[in-house]
């Protein structure tokens, strides 16, 4: 049974208190107040998923931004099947694939170049150094690398994502395992 918010001004308490599903509900109707608490709930995990699939932060913060200002009306073509979270994540994984596309439309300089995680110096810990590999990877291996093995998509979404095969997806995770381990 999910919480019905009040139409009217809300107790900022209630606004803590109530599910995804009421919040989204609430935010569509036009309520900043739940839009803001959908924002504290899912900020974090949007930066991190754009985070790990852009490389950058500049870009992440690009796309946290997209992703919020466009929520309301992302919202109207939410149907509440499955969690808000994992809907959220997703609206993330393509915001962050459109903006690879748009990345690797322009001239780009390099990662290390441009002063990003593949810049600073070896460190002797495994799981720096496994960060950094996964950073350099190039965009097409990266993206699947982390969607598969980091946000737990299965090869079937991410063809769909992608617009690939399932096999082209495999082959992708496995070639980027394949220059992780080269790298660690």
């Amino acid at each position: 049974m999910r919480h019905e918010l009040p139409s009217h001004n809300w107790v900022r308490g209630a606004v803590h208190q109530a599910d995804d599903a009421a919040l989204a509900a609430a935010a569509r109707a036009g309520s900043a107040e739940a839009l803001a608490a959908l924002y504290e709930r899912h900020a974090a995990a949007v930066f991190t998923a754009a985070l790990r699939l852009l490389g950058s932060r500049a870009d992440a913060e690009d796309v946290l931004q997209d992703v919020f200002v466009g929520l309301p009306d992302a919202l109207a073509r939410y149907e509440e099947r499955g969690a808000f979270g994992a809907w959220i994540r997703r609206v993330a994984v393509r915001t962050s694939l459109m903006a690879l596309r748009r990345r690797s439309r322009r001239a780009h300089e390099p990662l290390a170049a441009a002063g990003g995680l593949a810049a600073a110096p070896p460190e002797p810990d495994r799981s720096v150094a496994a960060r950094r590999a996964i950073a350099a990877l190039p965009d097409p291996l990266r993206v699947v690398f982390v969607l598969r093995e980091v946000e737990g998509y299965s090869h079937a979404e991410i063809a769909e994502l992608l617009g690939i095969t399932r096999a082209a997806s495999a082959l992708r995770l496995h070639r980027a395992w394949k220059l992780v381990r080269r790298s660690v």
